[in-house]
Protein backbone atom coordinates (compact mmCIF):
# COMPACT_ATOMS: atom_id res chain seq x y z
CA UNK A 1 0.00 0.00 0.00
CA UNK A 2 1.40 3.39 -1.01
CA UNK A 3 1.74 5.91 1.74
CA UNK A 4 1.04 9.52 1.08
CA UNK A 5 4.25 11.46 0.61
CA UNK A 6 4.71 13.95 3.34
CA UNK A 7 4.74 17.54 2.10
CA UNK A 8 7.84 19.39 3.26
CA UNK A 9 7.40 22.64 5.07
CA UNK A 10 9.01 25.83 3.80
CA UNK A 11 11.49 25.69 6.69
CA UNK A 12 12.43 22.10 5.86
CA UNK A 13 12.94 23.00 2.19
CA UNK A 14 15.29 25.83 3.19
CA UNK A 15 17.18 23.52 5.53
CA UNK A 16 17.45 20.89 2.79
CA UNK A 17 18.82 23.46 0.34
CA UNK A 18 21.28 24.71 2.95
CA UNK A 19 22.53 21.16 3.49
CA UNK A 20 22.90 20.71 -0.26
CA UNK A 21 24.87 23.97 -0.63
CA UNK A 22 27.00 23.09 2.37
CA UNK A 23 27.80 19.71 0.90
CA UNK A 24 28.70 21.26 -2.45
CA UNK A 25 30.88 23.86 -0.77
CA UNK A 26 32.61 21.19 1.29
CA UNK A 27 33.23 19.09 -1.81
CA UNK A 28 34.59 22.11 -3.69
CA UNK A 29 36.96 22.97 -0.85
CA UNK A 30 38.01 19.36 -0.50
CA UNK A 31 38.65 19.00 -4.22
CA UNK A 32 40.47 22.34 -4.54
CA UNK A 33 42.07 22.80 -1.13
CA UNK A 34 45.60 22.90 -2.52
CA UNK A 35 44.65 25.66 -4.96
CA UNK A 36 42.75 27.57 -2.26
CA UNK A 37 45.74 27.38 0.07
CA UNK A 38 47.93 28.81 -2.69
CA UNK A 39 45.42 31.63 -3.35
CA UNK A 40 45.15 32.40 0.35
CA UNK A 41 48.90 32.38 0.72
CA UNK A 42 49.36 34.67 -2.26
CA UNK A 43 46.74 37.07 -0.91
CA UNK A 44 48.44 37.12 2.48
CA UNK A 45 51.77 37.93 0.82
CA UNK A 46 50.17 40.81 -1.12
CA UNK A 47 48.54 42.22 2.04
CA UNK A 48 51.80 42.03 3.99
CA UNK A 49 53.70 43.60 1.09
CA UNK A 50 51.23 46.51 0.89
CA UNK A 51 51.41 47.10 4.66
CA UNK A 52 55.21 46.99 4.55
CA UNK A 53 55.32 49.37 1.57
CA UNK A 54 53.03 51.93 3.21
CA UNK A 55 54.89 51.75 6.52
CA UNK A 56 58.30 51.93 4.86
CA UNK A 57 57.19 54.84 2.68
CA UNK A 58 55.95 56.72 5.74
CA UNK A 59 59.17 56.10 7.66
CA UNK A 60 61.30 57.19 4.69
CA UNK A 61 59.26 60.36 4.29
CA UNK A 62 59.70 61.21 7.98
CA UNK A 63 63.45 60.56 7.78
CA UNK A 64 63.72 62.69 4.64
CA UNK A 65 61.78 65.49 6.33
CA UNK A 66 64.14 65.47 9.31
CA UNK A 67 67.22 65.47 7.06
CA UNK A 68 65.75 68.28 4.95
CA UNK A 69 65.05 70.42 8.01
CA UNK A 70 68.70 70.07 9.11
CA UNK A 71 70.16 71.12 5.76
CA UNK A 72 67.82 74.07 5.21
CA UNK A 73 69.90 76.34 7.46
CA UNK A 74 72.78 76.03 4.99
CA UNK A 75 70.48 76.64 2.04
CA UNK A 76 68.80 79.68 3.64
CA UNK A 77 72.21 81.22 4.37
CA UNK A 78 73.38 80.91 0.78
CA UNK A 79 75.79 78.04 1.49
CA UNK A 80 74.63 76.18 -1.58
CA UNK A 81 77.59 73.86 -2.16
CA UNK A 82 77.53 72.83 1.50
CA UNK A 83 73.78 72.27 1.22
CA UNK A 84 74.39 70.01 -1.76
CA UNK A 85 77.21 68.03 -0.13
CA UNK A 86 76.26 68.16 3.54
CA UNK A 87 78.59 68.78 6.47
CA UNK A 88 81.09 65.99 7.05
CA UNK A 89 81.36 64.90 10.66
CA UNK A 90 77.89 66.21 11.50
CA UNK A 91 74.32 64.97 11.26
CA UNK A 92 73.64 67.34 8.34
CA UNK A 93 73.01 65.19 5.27
CA UNK A 94 73.43 66.94 1.93
CA UNK A 95 70.61 67.33 -0.57
CA UNK A 96 72.20 64.85 -2.97
CA UNK A 97 72.44 62.21 -0.24
CA UNK A 98 68.85 62.85 0.89
CA UNK A 99 67.69 62.19 -2.67
CA UNK A 100 69.84 59.06 -2.93
CA UNK A 101 68.43 57.69 0.31
CA UNK A 102 64.84 58.93 0.22
CA UNK A 103 64.20 60.25 -3.29
CA UNK A 104 61.00 58.26 -3.75
CA UNK A 105 59.35 59.84 -0.68
CA UNK A 106 57.46 63.13 -0.84
CA UNK A 107 60.11 65.00 1.16
CA UNK A 108 62.80 63.34 -0.92
CA UNK A 109 61.09 64.74 -4.01
CA UNK A 110 61.01 68.22 -2.43
CA UNK A 111 64.77 67.94 -1.85
CA UNK A 112 65.16 67.77 -5.65
CA UNK A 113 63.77 71.28 -6.00
CA UNK A 114 66.14 72.69 -3.39
CA UNK A 115 69.01 70.83 -5.03
CA UNK A 116 68.06 72.31 -8.40
CA UNK A 117 67.79 75.81 -6.93
CA UNK A 118 71.23 75.39 -5.36
CA UNK A 119 72.71 74.41 -8.72
CA UNK A 120 71.13 77.49 -10.32
CA UNK A 121 72.75 79.73 -7.72
CA UNK A 122 76.09 78.08 -8.51
CA UNK A 123 75.55 78.59 -12.28
CA UNK A 124 75.39 74.82 -12.84
CA UNK A 125 72.46 74.97 -15.21
CA UNK A 126 72.63 71.48 -16.69
CA UNK A 127 72.64 69.89 -13.23
CA UNK A 128 69.78 72.17 -12.19
CA UNK A 129 67.71 71.25 -15.21
CA UNK A 130 68.16 67.54 -14.51
CA UNK A 131 67.05 67.96 -10.90
CA UNK A 132 63.99 70.00 -11.90
CA UNK A 133 62.91 67.42 -14.48
CA UNK A 134 63.44 64.59 -11.98
CA UNK A 135 60.75 65.96 -9.67
CA UNK A 136 57.70 63.69 -9.57
CA UNK A 137 56.10 64.54 -6.23
CA UNK A 138 52.44 65.33 -5.64
CA UNK A 139 52.84 68.79 -4.09
CA UNK A 140 51.39 71.30 -6.56
CA UNK A 141 53.55 74.20 -5.37
CA UNK A 142 56.75 72.26 -5.98
CA UNK A 143 55.38 70.85 -9.24
CA UNK A 144 54.91 74.44 -10.44
CA UNK A 145 58.41 75.28 -9.17
CA UNK A 146 59.87 72.40 -11.17
CA UNK A 147 58.17 73.66 -14.35
CA UNK A 148 59.34 77.21 -13.68
CA UNK A 149 62.84 75.89 -13.11
CA UNK A 150 62.76 74.12 -16.47
CA UNK A 151 61.46 77.36 -18.01
CA UNK A 152 64.41 79.25 -16.56
CA UNK A 153 66.77 76.75 -18.15
CA UNK A 154 65.22 77.25 -21.60
CA UNK A 155 65.32 81.03 -21.15
CA UNK A 156 69.04 80.68 -20.33
CA UNK A 157 69.41 78.69 -23.56
CA UNK A 158 67.48 81.47 -25.38
CA UNK A 159 64.67 79.11 -26.34
CA UNK A 160 62.20 81.80 -25.36
CA UNK A 161 59.05 80.20 -26.74
CA UNK A 162 59.65 76.97 -24.81
CA UNK A 163 60.44 78.99 -21.69
CA UNK A 164 57.22 80.97 -22.06
CA UNK A 165 55.12 77.85 -22.48
CA UNK A 166 56.61 76.25 -19.36
CA UNK A 167 56.14 79.41 -17.26
CA UNK A 168 52.55 79.59 -18.45
CA UNK A 169 52.05 75.93 -17.57
CA UNK A 170 53.51 76.53 -14.11
CA UNK A 171 50.94 79.28 -13.51
CA UNK A 172 48.11 76.82 -14.16
CA UNK A 173 49.15 74.00 -11.81
CA UNK A 174 47.31 75.42 -8.81
CA UNK A 175 44.90 78.34 -8.50
CA UNK A 176 46.13 78.98 -4.95
CA UNK A 177 49.81 79.48 -5.77
CA UNK A 178 50.88 83.03 -4.83
CA UNK A 179 53.62 82.83 -7.46
CA UNK A 180 51.16 82.50 -10.36
CA UNK A 181 51.35 86.20 -11.38
CA UNK A 182 55.16 86.01 -11.35
CA UNK A 183 55.08 82.93 -13.54
CA UNK A 184 52.64 84.66 -15.90
CA UNK A 185 54.85 87.76 -16.05
CA UNK A 186 57.89 85.65 -16.89
CA UNK A 187 55.85 83.82 -19.52
CA UNK A 188 54.80 87.11 -21.11
CA UNK A 189 58.39 88.43 -21.12
CA UNK A 190 59.57 85.30 -22.91
CA UNK A 191 56.66 85.42 -25.34
CA UNK A 192 57.71 88.98 -26.23
CA UNK A 193 61.27 87.79 -26.82
CA UNK A 194 59.90 84.97 -28.98
CA UNK A 195 57.90 87.49 -31.06
CA UNK A 196 54.52 86.23 -29.80
CA UNK A 197 53.06 89.53 -28.67
CA UNK A 198 49.40 88.46 -28.62
CA UNK A 199 50.13 85.61 -26.20
CA UNK A 200 52.12 88.02 -24.04
CA UNK A 201 49.35 90.61 -24.10
CA UNK A 202 46.72 88.07 -23.01
CA UNK A 203 48.74 87.09 -19.95
CA UNK A 204 49.58 90.69 -19.02
CA UNK A 205 45.92 91.64 -19.15
CA UNK A 206 45.05 88.77 -16.83
CA UNK A 207 47.68 90.03 -14.38
CA UNK A 208 46.23 93.55 -14.55
CA UNK A 209 42.71 92.25 -13.97
CA UNK A 210 43.15 89.49 -11.39
CA UNK A 211 46.40 90.15 -9.50
CA UNK A 212 46.28 93.82 -8.50
CA UNK A 213 48.12 93.21 -5.21
CA UNK A 214 51.08 91.41 -6.79
CA UNK A 215 54.52 92.68 -7.70
CA UNK A 216 53.84 91.45 -11.24
CA UNK A 217 50.91 93.89 -11.47
CA UNK A 218 53.31 96.82 -10.98
CA UNK A 219 55.53 95.51 -13.78
CA UNK A 220 52.80 94.65 -16.25
CA UNK A 221 52.33 98.14 -17.76
CA UNK A 222 55.97 98.29 -18.82
CA UNK A 223 55.55 95.16 -20.92
CA UNK A 224 52.06 96.04 -22.14
CA UNK A 225 53.61 99.11 -23.73
CA UNK A 226 55.73 96.78 -25.84
CA UNK A 227 52.82 94.75 -27.18
CA UNK A 228 50.16 97.49 -27.80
Amino acid sequence: MLTKKKKLSRKEIKEDKLLTYSAKAYNFVDDNKQRILIWAGALAIVVVAVIFYVQNKSENNAAAGLALSRVMNLYDNGMYQQAIDGMQGSNVMGLKKIIEEFGSSENGEIAKIYLANSYVMLNKHEEAYQAYTDYSGSNEIFKAASLAGEAGYYAYKENFEKAAELYSQASRVSEDNVLNPEYMLNASINFIKAGKKEEAKDLLEVIKKDYTASAAFREADKYLAQVN
